[in-house]
């Protein structure tokens, strides 16, 4: 017999049709098991959470994040703001070196403590999926502190996580003058020890940070030991990373401000995610990914925070939503799904996202009757309660 029950439901957005009105959710063992009219659920036995005419949603799925970090780079934003560029800034030592320094400076339970406040926030606002990054350490011992710490994010906090191994998210200051050392340590020691910690790998692919070769390089052995493969591409210039994750058919491409339609078309056919950040975009002042032109190409698209110090400081999904409607034109509707949905499918997911009979119970009660007014009201506390696995949390 279902143990909770969802009742009162004005607007149920499942993400398999048309929003249901009226509607019931039954939760048995941290699983849906009907989401349809009032009228045919089954019988009312079980806790009854009454909605009152509220929307329910999937939960947040927040597919790019780099959340396991020590540090603060508020200075960097207020030189962005006065006109400096993110390139000269990290060339003067700040950007992510600036972090790395102060990361690992951090140990493992202090990390935990900054990451678990920053989830905490994530949970409340209706996130009840996250990837998390490392590539904050750019040496073995903290990228496998990072790691560490963000598995025990899910174990010890109610959200799940899966880990993504990012020790090539740039060069660390003392391989300056030895690239080709520090890609042989990535190779050769950083990525089989963080292999058992890592569902992914990720290479940052830009000009001046890694090439699509040198990236080629890491992906291929990082398969080798079970990761799957997300890219950082096309953010600062086209760099081709996006060609790339087609042709390694990796499970995401990620930020995609300068993606054309010939990558989108080949990000299609390859079954490559588009994982779109608008939060950097509006963060750094620079151009918006081209979301509309890349469903239109068929991709899988998803919207996440890309949760970091220096880019885009978000932990909630709720002004990413309203980024990608206001400032990337896709329609309330599809920025939902790629901030549920579309998140999961880019991790593999298949059991979150939607709410559907079979899939785990991750919803959100909203404070509002209809899911419009995340982007209505973006500056508002929508979310009345975040479930997670049939269960209430945050």
């Amino acid at each position: 017999m279902p143990d909770l029950f969802l009742t009162g439901i004005g607007e149920l957005t499942t993400n398999e049709g048309p929003p249901l009105r009226d509607a019931v959710v039954a939760v048995e063992g941290g699983v849906i098991t009907y989401a349809g009219p009032a009228g045919d659920a089954p019988d009312q036995t079980g806790e009854r959470f009454e909605c009152g005419g509220d929307a329910v949603i999937p939960g947040f799925v927040d597919s790019h994040t780099h959340l396991v970090f020590a540090g603060d780079r508020s200075d960097e934003f207020a030189r962005r703001l006065a006109g400096e560029s993110y390139v000269a800034i990290a060339a003067s030592g700040g950007g992510i070196l600036a972090t790395v320094a102060s990361t690992r400076a951090a140990n493992e339970d202090e990390l935990f403590a900054l990451a678990a406040a920053r989830v905490w926030r994530m949970i409340r606002t209706g996130t009840t999926t996250v990837e998390i990054k490392s590539g904050y350490g750019l040496d073995t011992a903290t990228e496998l502190r990072q790691l560490a710490v963000a598995r025990r994010l899910g174990e010890e906090l109610p959200i799940t996580v899966k880990t993504t191994f990012l020790g090539a998210h740039s060069v660390p200051a003392e391989y300056k003058s030895d690239r080709e050392g520090y890609i042989d340590l990535l190779l050769e020691e950083m990525l089989p020890a963080a292999a058992p910690l890592a569902d992914f790998c990720d290479v940052f692919v830009e000009d001046g940070v890694f090439s699509v070769d040198e990236a080629r390089r890491i992906f291929a052995r990082g398969e080798e030991l079970g990761m799957g493969a997300r890219v950082h591409a096309e953010q600062l210039g086209h760099s081709g990373g996006a060609m790339l994750a087609a042709e390694i058919e990796a499970s995401s491409a990620d930020h995609l401000d300068h993606v054309t339609e010939a990558d989108a078309r080949a990000l299609s056919a390859s079954g490559v995610a588009a994982v779109l950040v608008p939060g950097a975009s509006y963060t750094l002042r620079s151009q918006q990914a081209p979301a509309p032109m890349l469903i239109e190409a068929g991709c899988t698209v998803a919207l996440a925070t890309d949760c970091n110090p220096g880019t885009s400081y978000f932990e909630s999904m709720i002004p990413i939503l309203s980024l990608g409607v206001v400032e990337m034109g896709l329609t309330v509707d599809q920025a939902l799904a790629a901030a549920t949905i579309g998140g999961a499918r880019s991790l593999g997911l298949d059991d979150r996202g939607a709410i559907t009979p079979g899939n785990a119970a991750d919803l959100i009660v909203l404070d509002a009757p209809s899911a419009s007014h995340l982007v209505y009201r973006p500056g508002a506390d929508l979310v009345r309660q975040t479930i997670r696995g049939g269960v209430p949390v945050g």
